[in-house]
């Protein structure tokens, strides 16, 4: 009797699984709808929109509405905001304007230009410095020892002598405060060998980070060459990557003054490092907190200049100015431009509903877990009030399986005043893999067995 109550119930599973009328999720108890429908969000209420096209002008173009961004920590699109034009009266021969944390350009003038980068070149070499510590191929307390040929750079230095030991954070120091050409070297050397190979490692940085224009031939910028090479666009992307990734560089990059030892066979001698960013010692509405100056003849005077102001953090780029004052005083107009209209809104789970769980169908679990993608970030640059944002969840009724952890299931979209800001994709936080027929017969049967105390218990003939 039992083989046959068995074949029985075989035959009716096969008939339910094939017609729909049974599920895992009926089996747990629930009553899922026949057909997953979406939740729809009326077309009045998040009406459509349709992105400006990308600028190719090389001519100044400033910004003026916000963009977005959702993302889970790492985002390096660079979004134009378009807006209302205004006269910076930047006289420079390439300049931009970039928020940090979304990558929106407010403002720019032939950013695209392939120009000379002198000494902010080694922004680049930071940021392979910083990779290396965070990979735990050198440290802040290694000592590295100065080399013949890292000893020979001219221009910008601090006289560090053949043999001489320094350690990784006082190399750092020399680099963004005083812009040593030699310490750079030491370091390019220490990390890769040869300053060669770390310039082929600055290039292929740049590729991954999308500097179309760049083509970095030493680590320092003092090479007079024609096809070393970058664009303002190009620098805040790097200086972008080293700020976001690796913040603590602000720890050095807003040091005024401060002594270094050199110890070698001559002796003992203290040297001050000066910070050729004069912006830090400027009277500003806004904090300096870097980054890197340049300048050759053949450059004229460059500066990556940021700085924050109630939690917005901007990069302005300056490239051939003609002469040092200028360079500072336009990045201080760009910053002013930027701080005097932008307004960062961010969300994050903290501040989110909690997400339910989505029933399943035809799943080995009836019910899979949720999780939002990542932060949600929005640059407003109308002075926008931001408490009236809201926030609305789309998702299914149900999911059917198989579902693989990372699919995206519905999202959560932004909203002001009517007006669109973005979205962050919801996704499914687990993977449930589909049930086979194993798993039916297996809950059928469970289902059909008498149970006691909440305990099922197999009775015999």
């Amino acid at each position: 009797m039992k083989r046959i109550f068995q074949i029985m119930a075989a035959f009716l599973l096969t008939f339910c699984l094939v017609s729909g009328l049974w599920s895992p999720a009926m089996a747990a108890g629930e009553k899922p709808p026949l057909l997953a429908s979406p939740e729809v969000i009326p077309e009045d209420s998040v009406p459509e929109t349709k992105a400006e096209p990308e600028s190719t002008e090389s001519t100044e173009n400033p910004g003026g509405a916000g963009t977005e961004t959702a993302q889970p920590s790492s985002k390096n699109t660079e979004e134009q905001a378009g807006g209302a034009g205004a006269d910076l009266g930047i006289t420079a021969q390439a300049a931009i304007l970039m928020e940090a944390s979304t990558g929106t350009v407010i403002y720019e003038k032939n950013a695209d230009a392939a120009l000379r980068p002198a000494s902010i070149t080694k922004i680049m070499t930071l940021l392979l410095i910083f990779d290396a510590i965070k990979d735990g191929r050198i440290t802040l307390e290694d000592e590295v020892v100065t080399s013949a040929y890292a000893k020979s750079m001219g221009g910008s230095q601090v006289f560090l002598e053949e043999g001489e030991t320094q350690s990784v954070e006082t190399l750092i120091k020399c680099i963004v405060i005083a812009s040593g050409n030699d310490a750079a070297v030491t370091m390019a050397e220490y990390i890769a060998g040869s300053e060669s190979e770390f310039v082929r490692q600055m290039n292929e940085r740049a590729k991954a980070l999308g500097m179309n224009n760049t083509n970095f031939e030493d680590c320092c910028g003092l090479t007079d060459s024609a096809t070393h090479l970058t664009s303002a666009k190009d620098v805040a992307i790097m200086s972008r990557e080293l700020i976001t990734n690796y913040p603590e560089i602000e720890k050095y990059s807003t040091i005024w003054m401060e002594n270094i030892t050199h110890v070698t066979n001559k002796g003992t001698s203290e040297f001050c490092l000066s910070n050729t960013n004069k912006l830090l010692k400027m009277n500003h509405s806004f904090t300096v907190t870097g980054l890197k100056t340049g300048s050759t003849s053949l450059a004229k005077y460059c500066l990556s200049a940021t700085a924050k102001k109630d939690g917005v953090e901007l990069i302005a780029v300056i490239m051939a100015a003609p002469d040092y004052k200028v360079r500072f005083s336009e990045a201080a107009s760009l910053l002013n431009y930027g701080f005097a209209g932008c307004r960062l809104y961010t969300d994050s789970d903290e501040a989110r509903e909690e997400l339910p769980k989505l029933s399943v169908n035809m799943g080995v679990k009836a019910e899979a877990e949720l999780r939002y993608e990542g932060e949600f970030s929005y640059l407003g640059m109308n002075g926008e009030d931001f408490s009236a944002v809201e926030k609305t969840v789309t998702l299914p009724e149900h999911l059917t399986a198989p579902i693989m952890e990372g699919d995206i299931v519905g999202s959560l979209i932004y909203t002001l005043d009517g007006k669109p800001l973005g979205t962050v994709n919801i996704l499914a936080a687990e993977t449930v893999e589909a049930a086979g027929y194993g798993d039916y017969l297996k809950w059928m049967w469970e289902g059909m067995l008498p149970t006691g105390n909440g305990n099922s218990k197999e009775t015999t003939e």
